[in-house]
């Protein structure tokens, strides 16, 4: 096994023990989130039967960033996803900038998902979203998880995998009930919107992207995937193509079974005629299990980045250091638990789930934008050439540019101030003494 240093600093490479089914599921855990169970209704609405049409386009336009992200993850082995990524192809400064996008974004998701959580077991639970109560719940929540990853990489890789098994099967039951409703009734009639214009079309579209976004969570902890180079295109491949089939049927089912209504809550209504008074406290539970998903995803992957800044020399070196007997980044586990923990029970996390949406757009037009980079400047390596790479890429930042079109002044505030604090941590990166270069750690 071999060690680097880094100021003066003896870091343990981590241990691979993600295998790559692990690895698939971790993919499936990220993108799969509570927004599912709210969006049939609003794509219905705009687009009628047609709707089911829209997730597959968006899948695909999704596609064309995962492309990009397969290739360039294929040439790396060791943590930090994007911010790596971009650092390789751009430099210090336009890794920081993604980096910090992505981190921040990851935090305000992850203190959703606890509070989302929360609000649905009151539904189960009356009075469980309010004082001490809340305050219990919300600690019990954020703790399994960090533990599970404090004491292991695979111990929390497994809890994810779990959560990934237990928050899918609650929608693809929903699919095999829909879908034999649906062979015995018909689809229920409504009366459908008038030919939706190319401008619904773009709208519809841009919304069910950002239920395909959080892919690019799952490439962080690639230092602990076994054969990183191998596995982590085939986990990003294999899991878009399974969420895409599980969104489009849901889809296909909430339009067949409540047509195109307005609901807040449509997979509830959904759950109500397809299973009867018990569907909506079914699908309040089916959310639990999603969110919570995402949180053990996110708490797994989220600490990976700062020991990637620390083994670069971009942060201090103590968010870098393993557990000594345990092999994990248990200080940055601690903290970054800590902070989700502190934002969601005080609810200060809303700015950060701002950025969660708009910030995505920044990494994924500079993945794209590295993979066109390194085939020019790194042609030798070993790596998964994907065929029209370059094609791909230029369509992956022409989707995330239409993205980018979508944020408002608070969005781009906030990015604002993102993009500052990066900055800063450049600067201050910048001028410190480097004592080694970063050696990549073995598989094992």
């Amino acid at each position: 096994m071999l060690h680097f240093a880094t100021l003066g600093v003896t870091f343990v490479p981590f241990v691979r023990s993600i295998g790559r089914w692990a690895m698939t599921a971790l993919v499936i855990n990220c993108i799969i989130g509570g927004g599912i169970y709210g969006l049939p209704s609003d794509v219905a609405h705009a687009l009628g039967r047609k709707s089911p049409l829209a997730m597959i386009i968006a899948g695909l336009a999704m596609a064309t960033i995962l492309v990009s992200y397969a290739e360039v993850a294929s040439r790396f082995s060791g943590a930090g996803g994007s911010y790596l990524y971009v650092r390789s192809a751009f430099g210090r400064f336009a890794g920081l900038q993604v980096g910090w996008f992505w981190l921040l974004s990851v935090v305000g998701a992850a203190a959703a998902s606890s509070n989302l959580f929360v609000t649905n077991l009151a539904a189960l639970m009356p009075g469980a979203d309010h004082g001490l109560r809340r305050a219990v719940a919300m600690t019990a929540l954020i703790a399994l998880p960090v533990a599970a990853n404090y004491f292991g990489t695979r111990t929390g890789a497994a809890l994810s995998t779990v959560l990934t098994v237990a928050k899918t099967l609650p929608l693809l039951l929903l699919i095999v009930l829909g879908l034999a409703h649906f062979r015995q009734h018909g689809a229920v009639a409504f009366t459908l919107p008038e030919a939706p214009s190319w401008k619904i079309w773009l709208y519809a579209c841009v919304l069910v992207v950002w239920a395909y976004s959080g892919c690019e969570d799952s490439v962080v902890p690639a230092g602990e995937v076994k054969d990183a180079r191998k596995n982590v295109p085939l986990a990003l491949l294999t899991g878009l193509v399974v969420v895409m089939a599980i969104y489009t049927l849901i889809q296909f089912v909430a339009v067949a079974t409540i047509g195109g209504a307005h609901s807040d809550r449509p997979l509830s209504d959904v759950a109500s005629i397809l299973m009867g008074p018990g569907g909506a406290a079914f699908v309040e539970i089916a959310v639990m299990l999603s969110t919570y998903g995402y949180l053990s995803a996110a708490i797994l992957n989220a600490p990976r980045m700062p020991s990637a800044f620390a083994a670069h020399c971009d942060c201090p070196a103590s968010f870098g250091e393993l557990h000594p007997r345990l092999n994990t980044p248990s200080v940055a586990i601690l903290i970054f638990g800590a902070i989700v923990w502190m934002l969601a029970l005080t609810g200060t996390f809303r700015w950060a789930l701002i950025l969660s949406v708009a910030s995505s757009t920044i990494y994924y037009a500079a993945v794209c934008a590295s993979l066109i980079r390194l085939r020019r400047v790194r042609p030798a390596e070993d790596y998964l050439r994907i065929p029209l790479g370059r094609l791909w890429a230029v369509l992956g930042i022409g989707v995330s540019l239409a993205l980018l079109t979508q944020i408002d002044w608070v969005d781009a505030a906030l990015m604002s101030i993102t993009a500052a604090i990066a900055a800063a941590n450049w600067w201050w990166a910048s001028r410190r003494p480097h004592a080694a270069t970063v050696a990549a750690p073995a598989d094992v």
